[in-house]
């Protein structure tokens, strides 16, 4: 996908993905490893890809592990994200940061494989959510062969959907996958005025992700 400056200088919000700023999004799952927790924050900070300002975006992934009774950080990223004039989410990258431990959670090292930017060594920006979903829409999320090539099809528009947060009408289902993994598959829900709600895993076993609380600046 080419993108060009300018068509990111009146940006535009999106119903599905709003992302407000300073606001933190937690979310839950329980998982074979045990229970899951992330907090994705829109932030105040930006970064400039490919001349267009982009927002970043935390996501905070930590592991509840029994043995220790205690949140284990499991993975740091930020992404950079840009709203263009007419309202189409764009996904510009990620610097990504994986911490690995041994068997008894003591800590062995952190890697940044799957990190990548937009127009560094091939990688082209995708688009995370579109401005005006239609069902049967694929879109390419990301591109950085390889490495990042992530795919989305939008699915139904009108799905109502409850989770510990609360109950939401007229939500957007999408399909994402990636060839990169084949057989995995993810279910997202974007709930309008608020943004992702829920997140169905297939992974040979569903994992269900929940937004369980935001959490205003």
């Amino acid at each position: 996908a080419t993108v060009t400056a300018a068509d990111f200088d009146s940006p535009q919000d999106n119903t599905y993905l709003p992302m407000a700023l300073g606001y933190t999004y937690r979310y839950e799952a329980e998982t074979e490893d045990g229970l899951v927790r992330n907090e994705i924050t829109a932030t105040f900070d930006t970064v400039t890809i490919l001349g267009v300002t982009c927002t970043v975006v935390h996501d905070t992934e930590w592991l509840f592990v029994e043995d220790l009774t205690a949140w284990v950080l499991i993975e740091q990223t930020s992404d950079w994200l840009a709203w263009d004039n007419d309202g189409n989410v764009w996904y510009f990258g990620e610097n990504t940061l994986e911490w690995v431990y041994d068997d008894n959670w003591n800590f062995l090292y952190t890697t940044n494989a799957g990190s990548w930017t937009a127009g560094v060594d091939g990688a082209l920006p995708g688009i995370l959510m579109l401005a005006d979903p239609t069902p049967g829409t694929c879109y390419q999320q990301e591109y950085y062969q390889g490495q990042a090539e992530d795919m989305g099809k939008v699915i139904r528009l009108d799905v109502s959907v409850s989770v510990e947060s609360g109950d939401y009408d007229g939500c957007l289902e999408t399909k994402e996958w990636t060839p990169l993994s084949p057989g995995e598959i993810e279910h997202k829900y974007y709930a309008p005025g608020v943004g992702l709600v829920f997140i169905e895993e297939l992974k040979g076993k569903t994992v269900e992700v929940e937004l369980v609380e935001i959490i205003s600046p």
